[in-house]
């Protein structure tokens, strides 16, 4: 069971807002606020000096608490600036062989597909959804075959809250030959996941949305196995093995996932990211997915009485994305805006996202306004 009281406490915009937006972006605690103050007055009174005695563990610290919240081992993360620089950073590291077929989805975030769609090199294919929510797991198996470099799609759908089975893909692409790449930022924080589990070869997230860390910074895991076999293309300081050496003849990969890394990483995320991951260790995945699954019923089941349609996927790959059908929907949320009611709307349907965070009582609130609205 969570403290409700006393987690909403940590969040200040609850004491403002009804926030329900954080697959856009979770939440600034007050424990984040605080290590960033930390940060700062770190700057003011070591300035560079800093880094040596602080802000380098403070890096190390991070990667330790989101390794063991992935399942994972602190040699198999890197961190990076963004989702797209990690994509970029797994693409350039993978020699194609003569593979030139990338297989993604409709549904997918485009920043996936557009690592390809700007390599004439490669044939992209996009799976079509059948129903608009989901893609078959056959749908991947038909269209993988030897000429395929990766699969490359989303844990879960941004605009549908769809979970996609992750083992399933893992199995498909390694059955052909071809890497598994997730685009796994709306998943982290809101799923049950273990990474070693999934059998994927590479998964990308960060502490932008349910992980309430903040932006500026994204997580790649990237498959033991494969840690020392890849040589990035694209590289950095932060990627050779003797770093503070500064030497220009003597570039050699780091031996664990950091030989991804591309240059300093946000200082301020980093902190920012680390009082997130803090609250959310404390409080526990079970404990955060129970609740959210307990608002997400209720939403569902409160808009379908008010008369709303919804695009949902089935309850067993259901997440706490919920898209309303609206006719109006950017005028609805500028009218949930002036209630006190945070959220965003994507072509055709308002976006709510409640998390852990929030109450029965917000859920039904934000059911009263949009009703209110029309559409």
């Amino acid at each position: 069971m969570i403290d409700v009281d006393s987690v909403r406490s940590e969040f200040p915009i609850l004491e403002r807002k009804t926030y329900m937006n954080s697959c856009s972006l979770g939440a600034l605690s007050r424990r984040s606020e605080r290590y960033l103050h930390d940060f700062t007055e770190r700057w003011h009174e070591m300035g560079a000096s800093a880094w040596y005695r602080h802000w380098l563990g403070r890096i190390e610290e991070l990667r330790g608490r989101v390794s063991g919240f992935l399942g994972t081992t602190s040699r198999e993360l890197a961190l990076l600036p963004s989702t797209s620089t990690a994509l970029a950073a797994v693409t350039e590291s993978v020699r194609p062989g003569g593979r030139t077929r990338v297989v993604c989805t409709e549904l997918d975030f485009p920043t996936l597909a557009y690592q390809w769609a700007v390599k004439p090199e490669f044939e992209l294919v996009i799976l079509r959804s059948p129903d608009g929510i989901r893609i078959d797991p056959e749908q991947f198996a038909e269209a993988v075959d030897e000429r395929t470099l990766f699969l490359a799609t989303s844990h879960v759908f941004f605009t549908t809250g769809y979970e996609q089975d992750l083992s399933a893909l893992a199995q498909i692409a390694r059955s052909a030959g071809a890497y598994s790449l997730i685009d796994g930022y709306q998943g982290a924080g809101q799923v049950d996941l273990s990474l070693p589990g999934t059998g994927v070869d590479f998964y990308t997230t960060g502490p932008l949305k349910w992980l309430c860390g903040g932006p500026g910074l994204a997580y790649l895991y990237v498959r033991d196995e494969l840690v020392e076999r890849l040589e990035p293309r694209l590289t950095s300081w932060f990627a050779t093995d003797r770093q503070f050496d500064f030497d220009l003849e003597g570039f050699a990969y780091r031996r664990d996932a950091r030989r991804f890394e591309l240059g300093t990483p946000a200082l301020p995320t980093v902190h920012t990211a680390l009082g997130g991951q803090e609250i959310i260790d404390e409080i526990g995945l079970p404990a955060i997915l129970g609740r959210n699954r307990t608002l997400t019923d209720r939403l569902v089941d409160g808009m379908r009485d008010a008369g709303f349609e919804l695009r949902l996927a089935e309850q067993d790959r259901r997440t706490s994305i919920v898209m309303v059908r609206h006719d109006d929907p950017a005028g609805a949320v500028k009218h949930l805006a002036a209630n006190g009611v945070i959220v965003d709307y994507r072509p055709g349907y308002v976006r709510f996202s409640p998390h852990f965070y929030n109450t029965d009582a917000e859920i039904d609130h934000s059911i009263e306004v949009l009703a209110g609205f029309g559409g």
